[in-house]
């Protein structure tokens, strides 16, 4: 295959049929298998920066560790290697001088990660080995790294970097390298050794900085890849509203959410009602029927005593029909929740209402 045989369009989300948005549940299950918009750069970025303040700022304790370190070592040149003290003296000063830097980067890792994640996240999926990843996909390759607008932006990124750091690099040196020069000509080389350090650190700000500054852009490139790999298709989206339908605990919380609707909504939902079903004064219940929604009528309110008052009231001022059936009424009260389709049994009676209705009511009745 030529490069003229390749189609670059191809590799759009658009182009493979993706064009949906996606939904919380999709992005819900990428996430328990840890895969989430971040930047990874961001990340090294913070770590670089924080780990050299903090050799910047405990520079005197790392001088003073390694040069007992040094002290001790150069005045037993003759002691067995294997003696206990040079152990206790070498694990000392590791612990005082690497420790600290080591957990100042740590932290820095973690409360960058926390709040690109979002939170804490375990995922165990994403530890899971999966074999699949091991045959070699060029063309997925080609397309991350070189056709696509991440892959671009990742060259211009890396070249940014080293283009800055030599930049930055050239400045530093010709700044303070004739200062050092002169310091070590006139013998001090502590002073001479200090310029240096002072140099490499400002070298060091400079560059972390730098690198944070490129991985805020970064973070939000790959944030807006991940959300174009999380696109659906029409068929993806038909495909998980049917299980989110047959999830027993999701439409649980969609018929309570459409309950709460219409609670809220109840004069609104009796002004609209087909009929209203009452005690006559104790109970009411308010029934809707609609063919393109439901395959028979379903109860859009309901209340006893002073609800039930106000829904007579409201119905009256409507002219929705007002019907007095005391067991229907009860039964219905008793036996369902505002958004539920009436039950089978209630279906003769309500048949003979609704014909009844039809025949003196103006309304349509869809």
């Amino acid at each position: 295959m030529s490069a003229e045989d390749i189609d670059l369009q191809w590799f759009a989300a658009e182009d493979e049929g993706r064009t949906e948005e996606p939904s919380e549940q999709r992005l819900r299950k990428a996430r328990e298998e840890g895969r989430i918009a971040k930047s990874q750069d961001l990340t090294s970025a913070v770590v670089f920066l924080f780990s050299c303040l903090a050799v910047i700022f405990l520079a005197k304790l790392i001088l003073r560790g390694c040069t007992e370190l040094y002290t001790f070592f150069f005045n037993r040149i003759n002691y067995p290697v294997n003696s206990p003290s040079f152990l206790y003296i070498f694990f000392k000063t590791l612990v005082t001088v690497v420790f600290p830097i080591t957990i100042i980067g740590i932290l820095a890792g973690l409360i960058t990660n926390i709040a690109q994640n979002k939170g804490f996240l375990f995922a165990p999926k994403a530890i899971t080995p999966k074999f699949n990843k091991l045959i070699p996909r060029f063309g997925e390759y080609f397309k991350n790294t070189l056709f696509s607008f991440k892959g671009g932006f990742n060259i211009i990124k890396s070249l940014s970097k080293v283009a800055i750091i030599v930049l930055v690099g050239y400045l530093v040196i010709n700044q303070n390298y004739k200062s050092i020069i002169f310091t070590l000509q006139n013998g001090n080389i502590f002073g001479g050794l200090t310029k240096v350090c002072t140099a490499a650190a400002e070298l060091l700000i400079i560059s972390a900085i730098v690198f944070l500054i490129i991985s805020i852009p970064d973070y939000f490139v790959n944030k807006k890849d991940f959300m174009e790999s999380m696109k659906m298709t029409k068929y993806e989206v038909k495909q998980e509203y049917k299980e989110m339908e047959g999830d027993p605990e999701i439409k649980n919380r969609l018929i309570q959410a459409q309950r709460d609707m219409l609670s809220q909504n109840m004069p609104k939902a009796v002004k609209e009602a087909d009929v209203v079903i009452t005690n006559p004064t104790h109970f009411a219940v308010s029934l809707k029927y609609d063919r393109n929604v439901t395959d028979a009528p379903q109860v859009t309110a309901k209340g006893a005593d002073e609800i039930a008052f106000q829904m007579r009231r409201i119905a009256t001022e409507a002219n929705v029909p007002i019907i007095e059936n005391r067991p229907l009424a009860r039964g219905l009260y008793t036996d369902t929740q505002v958004g539920d389709i009436i039950p089978d049994e209630y279906f003769s009676v309500l048949a003979t209402i609704y014909a009844e209705i039809s025949k003196y009511d103006s309304k349509n009745i869809k």
